[in-house]
């Protein structure tokens, strides 16, 4: 009896599952044949599909992928070689309740589906030559409208990486669009559409430097004919979220290779359809055509009508997380896709715990042995208290890096630091340790200042006057006459022979002065005429003069400092003076009148130097009432130098020239005879200063010796 029972249980088991198995859709098989110029793929199904399966096109590898939700692969195998026309190969695949078949394509192409009884049709279109393409449209969604409608707005974006957007509000999803490529345009038809007469118009959009020039928006029948004008190589997508159709137009690059690296939308390029998908499923299929494995939160709901056309698959993912106000986050392969206010609400309660663990957990001592870096500068840095500790002297900012309950000890004399505080906190010091505590490279900077000067002066000046005797006195020893023409003094007394006193004056007196502030006198030639009797006399001096100098003055102050620190040296002299004071008393301040270097060097990557100068040389100048004054000569400029290079920082010529003459009105302008009653003076100086500057880095080595 048991074994009656227990042979018709096994007997409704089997009944079972073979009624199961007849009641589920499967793939029975796939063949591929020609019909009218088209390529045909059949799939024979064991029951008729209740709707056309959803899919996506990639651009490379050329493939089209289609899912049967519910079916199973009845064929027997998963790989089917056709090689017929532009059909490579057709996989079955089978996960789980659902089935996916992939077309494998020589060259990508647009498809149709159709159902005919127990079997999908995918018609292929001919993939012809470019100049057939461009010229066939390509339907990029079909029109569901019954009635003709108006479309909203027609605008233009400019999106990342210069690439031009030609956004267009449609009154419905169910709108028709073509989408072809006409020569070197590109022309966008919406099927029963009107254009409203404020949209009649073209935007000229040159002036945001993308490869879209112009937009030409026109009615055509019952259709909306956009012409997209464009230059250069360029390439385009389109997709369609919702009402809101966009067409991206983008310079073409060289290297498509790279998938999501890199600047802008990089991933592999795919097309979708879809008419009110859920969202959950449509992220599957961004999952199976990825690789990512993509983890949706339960709270990610509802339903969205998508349409997409050669478009990078990270695109197609951003544009329907913000279709969905959607937030995502990446771990390793892993994408965490929810609603960015769940998102960040988890966020932040990681954050939360992470910080109340902070303060449980507890405390760790360890010592660090700086080499290089004064520990109280790295002290002060983790503690936010003083400059950054960059062992520089430059300031810094002062962020506390240790935590809350974090200490630190700086121990000066073995230059130790002891530094207590969570694990976590100690690694990131420990680190920032490592990239402080180097050896600075250090840089020499000779300057050389050096001062020329070249004077010229030149003086021609004359005197001319005469006397008269007023007594002639002789003596035992007789008059001594001495001689009619020689050289004598104008006035004066005779000691040993008979003396004559004189009245004597200068009615032209325009000596030579001192040309060019030499300071010497200038050279006389003197001639007196007299009559026999001694009585009257003329007197005439010639003086000139003509000085010419040279003078170059070199100072090469020099400085070791190492990278990014001040350095200053100078040399000179300070000046006391006198400076009363606010009581009434005086006081001795000083002034400087210094040779004075200083600069503060930066090392680029390139091993360029580039140098913040502050170079003067002051001297003592003429006094004054309320102390000396001082002569500056002052350059402050930032420069980039080659290693090892010399730069001139800054130079000074000055050329001073003078021409002066003093006469005698009327007679200064005789002919001639006028050089007797006039004075010339020239003079001309040239003084120049230049500032060389010569940076070059150095070794621990070299700057020992």
């Amino acid at each position: 009896m048991a074994q009656r029972l227990r042979a018709a249980g096994l007997g409704l088991l089997a009944l079972g599952a073979f009624a199961l198995a007849h009641a589920q859709n499967a793939i029975e098989a796939v063949t591929s044949s020609t019909q009218s110029g088209a390529e045909v793929i059949r799939i024979d199904l064991a029951q008729p599909l209740a709707a056309l399966p959803t899919g996506f096109v990639v651009q490379t590898p050329a493939r089209i992928a289609l899912d049967f939700p519910g079916v199973t692969n009845a064929i027997g195998r998963s790989a089917i070689e056709v090689n017929q026309g532009n059909l490579r190969s057709v996989n079955v695949v089978q996960a789980g309740e659902r089935s996916r078949v992939v077309l494998n394509l020589k060259q990508a192409t647009a498809y149709k589906t159709e159902i005919q009884g127990k079997s999908l049709l995918v018609i292929l279109e001919p993939a012809a030559g470019t100049a057939l393409a461009s010229s066939t449209p390509t339907v990029f969604a079909e029109n569901r409208n019954r009635d003709t409608l108006p479309l909203r707005d027609v605008d233009f974006r400019l999106g990342a990486d210069n690439t031009g957007r030609v956004i267009v509000d449609l009154p419905n999803n169910q709108v028709g669009v073509d989408v072809r490529q006409q020569g070197r345009n590109l022309v966008v038809e919406f099927t029963k559409s009107t254009l409203p007469e404020g949209l009649r118009r073209r935007l000229d959009v040159a002036d945001f430097n993308t490869p879209v020039q112009l937009i030409t928006s026109q009615q055509s029948g019952d259709r909306v004919r956009m012409t997209i004008e464009a230059k250069g190589d360029w390439e385009h997508s389109a997709y369609q979220s919702e009402n809101q159709f966009v067409v991206e137009v983008r310079a073409r690059k060289v290297d498509p290779t790279k998938l999501t690296q890199g600047v802008g939308y990089t991933g592999e390029k795919l097309s979708l359809n879809f008419q009110n998908i859920e969202i959950r499923s449509l992220l599957q299929v961004i999952a199976d055509f990825t690789n990512f494995n993509i983890v949706t939160s339960d709270s990610v709901t509802g339903a969205l009508t998508l349409r997409l056309k050669d478009v990078p698959w990270d695109q197609a993912l951003d544009i329907i997380m913000q279709a969905k106000n959607l937030g995502m986050r990446k771990n390793g392969s892993v994408l965490w896709i929810a609603p960015k206010d769940e998102i960040n609400a988890k966020e932040k309660l990681e954050f939360e715990a992470k910080a109340a663990i902070e303060n449980l957990e507890p405390l760790r001592t360890q010592s660090f042995q700086l080499n290089y870096t004064k520990a109280i500068a790295i002290a002060q840095g983790l503690t936010g208290t003083g400059a950054s500790a960059g062992g520089g002297g430059g300031s810094g900012t002062t962020t506390r890096i240790l935590s809350p309950r974090g200490s630190v000890i700086a121990e000066s004399r073995t230059n130790q630091l002891f530094v207590s505080d969570i694990p976590s906190r100690l690694a990131q010091v420990a680190d920032l340790i490592q990239k402080l505590d180097i050896p600075v490279r250090q840089v020499l900077i000779e300057a050389r200042i050096v001062e020329a000067s070249d004077t010229f002066g030149k003086s021609l000046g004359v005197r001319l006057g005469g006397g008269i005797a007023g007594e002639r006195i002789a003596s035992s020893s007789g008059n001594r006459a001495f001689g009619t023409v020689g050289v004598m003094p104008v006035t004066g007394t005779g000691t040993t022979g008979p003396t004559t006193t004189w009245t004597n004056s200068n009615f032209i007196n325009l000596p030579a002065g001192d040309a060019g502030g030499t300071g010497n006198a200038a050279g006389t030639f003197a001639i007196s005429l007299f009559n026999s009797s001694f009585s009257r006399m003329l007197n005439l001096e010639i003086s000139a003069l003509e000085a010419d100098g040279k003078g170059k003055l070199v100072s090469s102050p020099r400085v070791i400092t190492a990278d990014q620190t001040k350095a200053l040296i100078e040399q000179g002299e300070e000046i006391p003076y006198q400076q009363a004071t606010s009581s009434g008393a005086t006081s001795i301040s000083f002034r400087k009148a210094v040779l004075k270097l200083e600069v503060t060097p930066q090392i680029t990557p390139e091993g360029n130097i580039i140098l913040t100068l502050d170079v003067s040389k002051d001297a003592r100048g003429v006094n004054t009432s309320a102390g000396p004054a001082i002569n500056t000569k002052h350059v402050q400029t930032e420069v980039l130098v080659e290693n090892g290079g010399t730069v001139v920082i800054g130079g000074i010529f000055e050329l001073t020239e003078t021409n002066d003459e003093s006469r005698v009105p009327v007679l200064g302008e005789v002919p001639y005879l006028g050089a007797l009653f006039r004075k010339r003076e020239r003079v001309a100086n040239k003084t120049e200063m230049l500032v060389f500057i010569t940076p070059k880095m150095i070794t621990d080595r070299n700057a020992a010796r």
